[in-house]
């Protein structure tokens, strides 16, 4: 999908990588991009439609699709991380809180979207997950969970989807250069060369993509006996 002339919505539009996906989809030559986010008065790129959206209020997502019947792509961008152990007393009610943005978000503005993407042809949505999606490190039990299961929920829409000819992409960075990963010392990839990455593997068909090494490292060891995901487990022991 070419992004010259489409209509985009964006959720998480107001910083970081929701961002740097309104810029890039205007400078792209985009007819249009909604840029979503729960407070408008953040949202400053000349250009953008501010739409105000809280993806974890259904009312908030019925609102905001009834202003903009003219998508052809959705990118689910928005998304919160918290790190915390699974054996925290509180790990449960941090589980529900990831999986309401991180998980039953997408899925709702799916749903939303979805006619209006038949209706204009098809579009796309790209979800973007995490390479935390494969694996769990130390403390990022509840976000690993609710990004494995938005990696679930992006193969099923694929698979429901692809007969009225809509793309769905994953997406799974490691680190990016955003406030959300600013206490970690890992190395960081741009978030305006993730941007990229993702755009360009749109307009090439793609329907996962992989943003930096350490995502592609990951993903070759998932059928192997030397899988990350087994190997983060071991060195957490």
């Amino acid at each position: 999908m070419e992004i010259q002339g489409k209509v985009a919505f964006v959720t998480g539009a107001n910083r970081g990588l929701g961002r740097e996906f309104v810029k890039a989809l205007l400078a792209g030559g985009a007819a249009k991009v909604y840029a979503a986010a729960r407070d408008v008065t953040r949202i400053d790129i000349p250009g953008a439609q501010a739409i105000a959206l809280d993806v974890t209020s259904a009312d908030s997502i019925a609102a905001a699709v009834a202003q903009c019947g003219d998508v052809d792509l959705l990118i689910n961008n928005a998304g919160i991380m918290s790190l915390g152990s699974l054996l925290d007393s509180n790990s449960a009610d941090s589980l529900r809180h990831h999986m309401e943005t991180n998980l039953f978000g997408p899925l709702a503005l799916s749903q939303a979207f979805a006619p209006i993407l038949k209706a204009q042809g098809g579009g796309a949505i790209i979800n973007i997950l995490s390479v935390l999606s494969w694996i769990a490190i130390q403390g990022s039990g509840p976000y690993s969970i609710s990004k494995a299961a938005a990696w679930s929920l992006t193969n099923g829409l694929r698979n429901e989807l692809r007969a009225q000819q809509t793309q769905v992409v994953g997406v799974h960075p490691a680190y990016i250069d955003t406030d959300m990963a600013s206490a970690s010392k890992a190395p960081k990839t741009k978030p305006e060369d993730v941007v990229r990455s993702v755009l360009e593997g749109l307009a090439q068909g793609l329907e996962e993509i992989l943003v930096d090494d350490t995502g592609r490292s990951v993903k070759k060891t998932l059928s192997t006996p030397e899988a990350y995901y087994l190997m983060t487990s071991r060195q957490a022991a």
